[in-house]
């Protein structure tokens, strides 16, 4: 049995995450963080992780500004960490390096699994296309979603560099500018509109054909169960940073 201690309890990733572990038998919830500290679930909820009771693991999901002092928190107990809070900054990410040199943290820009998927496919398709095709990210999110473009369409664009044989670079924003499209671009384009879960394309286009890959999120719950997964998975690791590639593969 997995203990889990969950921050952004209850924010609406926080309440799918509750729902989902409650159906499940090899982990429970023991307390959670908000600032919000009502009790809406058979766990206790604090304001601040310093008067929580002892957990196995910790999963984030909650605001960006929130991830720092848990990651102290964490390393403080020495309680590995799935951070799933997206829009961190490149500090951030750097500071959650750093503490995985102390304690297990899995970190990924997107807990869903085919998400994941699409991210080696889209390597796959870069490796075999990229020197030859414009390649485009389109991604598309509710109204209410704060960062732009998301953390998943800059992952995919990071992997995407990562195989091609030549520097790239990304652009958002093309209405100021009067010229071509050059090879060495990845376009990014977020669109935001009612309560669309999560869509993410990527586009190679070259002559005479185009090659498209997508994922779309229906629910919240896969990237809860995504979530939830790597919290048991994670559980008696050693220091490390791990990624869904890791829990995937059974690493």
């Amino acid at each position: 049995m997995t203990d889990i201690l969950l921050s952004g309890c209850n924010g609406k990733m926080g309440r799918v995450i509750t729902a989902c572990v409650a159906a499940r038998d090899d982990c429970r919830i023991v307390a959670g963080i908000d600032k919000n500290t009502a009790q809406g679930a058979d766990f206790p909820v604090f304001e601040t992780p310093d008067a929580v009771v002892k957990a196995d693991v910790i999963i984030d999901f909650s605001n960006p500004s929130a991830v720092t002092p848990l990651l102290d928190y964490a390393c403080e107990h020495g309680i590995p960490a799935v951070i799933a809070t997206t829009g961190l900054s490149d500090e951030q990410v750097a500071y959650l390096k750093k503490a995985a040199e102390r304690i297990p943290v899995f970190f990924s820009a997107n807990m869903s699994l085919g998400v994941n998927l699409l991210l080696e496919l889209s390597k796959v398709a870069a490796r075999v296309l990229g020197s030859s095709f414009d390649i485009e990210i389109v991604e598309m999110h509710h109204n209410q979603k704060l960062d732009a473009p998301s953390g998943t369409a800059l992952m995919l664009a990071d992997g995407i560099s990562q195989e091609v044989d030549h520097a790239m670079r990304y652009e958002y924003d093309r209405h100021s500018k009067r010229c071509k499209r050059d090879r060495n671009e990845i376009g990014i384009h977020a669109v935001r509109g009612g309560t669309i879960v999560g869509e993410h394309q990527v586009i190679f286009a070259g002559h005479d054909e185009i090659v498209t890959l997508s994922h779309s999120a229906r629910s919240k719950e896969i990237f809860a169960t995504g979530s939830i997964n790597a919290a048991v998975y994670l559980h008696g690791k050693p220091a490390g940073l791990y990624c869904m590639a890791d829990l995937v593969e059974g690493k």
